[in-house]
């Protein structure tokens, strides 16, 4: 087995050469003096060769351990390089399809449905302020409990609808994820019944001409959303 000492006092030659360190594992020298960790294993009765990084960015305790690591792999069947380069692909699909991804894709899809600004604008509030911090990870990865934390801060807050129709939103998003094939499941089913009840106040109609004329006044003096203040009068108006 290689020692600290041997590894640092190997020099270049003229052509490359190689230095064992047991069980497929070697390092090589090149000619321009770099070190370079190496394992050679057989697969499909064919030899081949996995670059396993330059000392001494990688120390020799650590190319045995990534050369174990390829060992077992090999064990179970699977060749170490081809593997590599799946865990590659996985890993660049997984980082083009990031939570944040996924959201404007489905905003984008929202829009082209015709839905309405109202909701497209709620859908923006909820998922790319209130869920900005989920908007960098792959959606793959996020758990319930990650969801579940986000959703009981706004909890706190006192907000419990709020977080009530984030949860609904959110399984909006990873369902289509699912469906788009970017996700394997919708962690937020898993939360079904985790967040407190949502307190509804009944508030009793208004019988007092003073008190009705006192709310009248209200709204149409609201300067919210006119939508929103179109649709209170219309409720006085048809008296329902």
């Amino acid at each position: 087995m290689l020692t600290q000492v041997a590894v640092q006092a190997a020099k270049p030659k003229g052509k490359p050469y190689k230095l064992s360190d047991g069980g497929g594992l070697h390092l090589l020298i090149e000619t321009n003096g770099s070190k370079l960790w190496r394992f050679r294993y057989q697969f499909d009765r064919k030899e081949k060769i996995l670059s396993l990084g330059a000392f001494p960015d990688v120390t020799i305790a650590q190319a045995r351990t990534r050369r174990d690591e390829a060992r077992a792999v090999l064990a179970s069947g699977v060749d170490p390089a081809r593997k590599r380069e799946q865990d590659k692909v996985t890993a660049s699909i997984a980082s083009g399809n990031t939570f944040g991804i996924i959201v404007a894709e489905y905003i984008a899809r929202l829009g082209a449905e015709n839905t309405s600004e109202s909701t497209i604008s709620k859908n923006n509030w909820l998922l790319q302020d209130l869920a900005a911090p989920l908007s960098k990870r792959p959606i793959a990865e996020i758990t319930a409990a990650e969801i579940l934390q986000l959703l009981q801060r706004i909890e706190k807050s006192g907000r419990r609808d709020t977080a009530h129709r984030l949860r609904g939103t959110l399984g909006s998003v990873f369902r289509y994820a699912v469906r788009t094939l970017r996700a394997p499941l919708d962690p937020t089913t898993a939360l079904k019944g985790a967040l407190l009840k949502v307190e509804v106040t009944h508030r009793p109609a208004i019988t007092d001409e003073r008190k009705l004329g006192a709310l009248m006044t209200s709204i149409n003096e609201y300067d919210g959303w006119p939508t929103l203040r179109a649709a209170l009068q219309l409720l006085a108006l048809t008296m329902v």
